[in-house]
C-alpha cells in the first residue's frame, strides 16, 4: 500500500469523480483533501475542463499552485504557470474550422457552436462556469448526433487532420493527436522528479474511458463507478493495485482513498 507521506501524489479526474456528476459539488472529499493537504501531498486535477475552470478551483479546493492536466491532456501546467485565458485560444479557433469541414460528413455539435447559456443550460454548470468551459485552446467537446457505427469513421477522418478522438465521461472530445492524459502526466511526473531529486509514488482516480491511459500510468488506480455507457477496463495485471469503488464521484473518490491509504 502506498505510504501516506509526502513522497505521494495523487492525481484525479474531476467531473464525475472528485466532483459530483450532477452538482459539481465535492463536500463527501474536504476530509481527505485537508488531511493531504497537511501531508503536503500534491493533488494534480487530471480533466477536460479547461485552464480557466481549473485554477479558480484549485484555489476553491485549497491547492491553488500545484500542476495541472487540463482539456484531457492538451494543456498541462506543472505549476509553474497560472494563466487564465479571457478568449479561445488560436489553436481552438483553427480546431473549430477543421471540425466545421467534417460536418458535411457526420453530425454533431460542439461547443463552439453554443452559447454561455446553451452548455450552462445542459451541463447544470452556471453561466460564468459555462463561460469558462468555452474558453478553450486545444481541444473541443462534442455531442455526437450520429449514428454510433459512423463514430470509427469520424476517428479516421479526424486521424488525416492529425487530431484524435476520446470518450469522456459526458462528452466526446478532440484534440491534438499524442495528447492524453497519461501523456500529459508523464510530462508533470518528470519535471516534480527533476526539480525534488525523486521519483513519487502515485495513486489516480478517475471515472470515464478518457481516464484509462492515467489510470493505467499511475502506481495505484481506483475505478470510480461512473455514468459512461463504455466501461473502465484497464490492461495491467496488478489486480491488487487496482480497485473499483460501489459509489459514484466525491463518495467513491473518498472511498478509493479509504481503501488505499487506510
Amino acid at each position: 500500500m502506498p505510504a501516506l507521506d509526502s513522497s505521494l501524489l495523487v492525481v484525479t479526474d474531476l467531473d464525475g469523480s472528485l466532483l459530483d456528476h450532477h452538482d459539481y459539488n465535492w463536500e463527501a472529499a474536504r476530509e481527505w483533501l485537508t488531511r493531504l493537504q497537511q501531508q503536503h501531498i500534491p493533488v494534480v486535477l487530471c480533466s477536460s475542463k479547461t485552464a480557466a475552470e481549473i485554477i479558480p478551483l484549485q484555489k476553491a479546493l485549497g491547492i491553488a499552485g500545484a500542476p495541472f492536466i487540463a482539456e484531457n491532456g492538451a494543456r498541462v501546467s506543472t505549476g509553474e504557470e497560472q494563466t487564465v485565458r479571457d478568449e479561445p485560444g488560436e489553436a481552438y479557433q483553427a480546431l473549430c474550422v477543421t471540425l466545421s469541414s467534417l460536418k458535411a460528413q457526420f453530425r454533431f455539435d460542439s461547443f463552439c457552436d453554443f452559447s454561455d447559456a446553451d452548455v450552462a443550460n445542459f451541463t447544470g454548470l452556471s453561466l460564468a462556469d459555462a463561460r469558462k468551459s468555452r474558453m478553450r485552446e486545444a481541444s473541443e467537446v462534442l455531442l455526437w448526433r450520429d449514428d454510433a457505427d459512423k463514430l470509427e469513421a469520424f476517428r479516421t477522418a479526424l486521424t488525416a487532420h492529425q487530431l484524435s478522438l476520446t470518450q469522456g465521461g459526458r462528452f466526446w472530445h478532440v484534440m491534438p493527436a499524442g495528447c492524453g492524459k497519461g501523456v500529459a502526466l508523464a510530462q508533470v511526473l518528470h519535471h516534480l522528479a527533476k526539480n525534488e531529486g525523486f521519483t513519487r509514488t502515485t495513486l489516480g482516480l478517475g471515472d470515464g474511458p478518457n481516464d484509462i491511459p492515467m489510470l493505467e500510468a499511475v502506481d495505484y488506480a481506483v475505478i470510480i463507478k461512473g455514468f459512461s455507457k463504455t466501461p473502465v477496463t484497464l490492461q495491467r495485471r496488478d489486480a491488487d493495485r487496482i480497485y473499483r469503488t460501489t459509489h459514484t464521484g466525491p463518495e467513491g473518490w473518498r472511498e478509493g482513498l479509504d481503501h488505499f491509504l487506510t
